[in-house]
């Protein structure tokens, strides 16, 4: 009976590991959309002001950009997906945002 015990403690155990490392990295899950913290970062600021990534084999980065058309100031999402390795950087979409 103890054998068995433990041996259920034990697969237990085994199946919620990951559940319980899973929550833990919540924030870094590949494919999330990930506020970026320090948006003064050099590398951040060739970019953009205000952006979010999203690891995809190599990063996305969505940028929130105010840009003028005309007369016209409006606000527009870029996403740009970016293999720093391989020194590529790819614009993916341009899109207008309404306010």
């Amino acid at each position: 009976m103890q054998q068995i015990f433990c041996f259920l403690i034990l697969l237990l155990s085994i199946l919620f590991l990951p559940i319980i490392f899973s929550d833990a990295r919540k924030d870094a899950l590949d494919g999330g959309w990930t506020p970026i913290k320090d948006i003064k970062d050099p590398h951040v600021t060739e970019i953009a002001v205000k952006s979010e990534t999203q690891v995809v084999s190599g990063i996305n980065y969505k940028l929130v950009l105010k840009a003028k058309d005309g007369s016209a100031v409006n606000t527009y999402e870029a996403v740009v997906w970016e293999k720093a390795w391989l020194h590529f950087r790819n614009l993916t979409s341009f899109t207008l945002v309404m306010d």
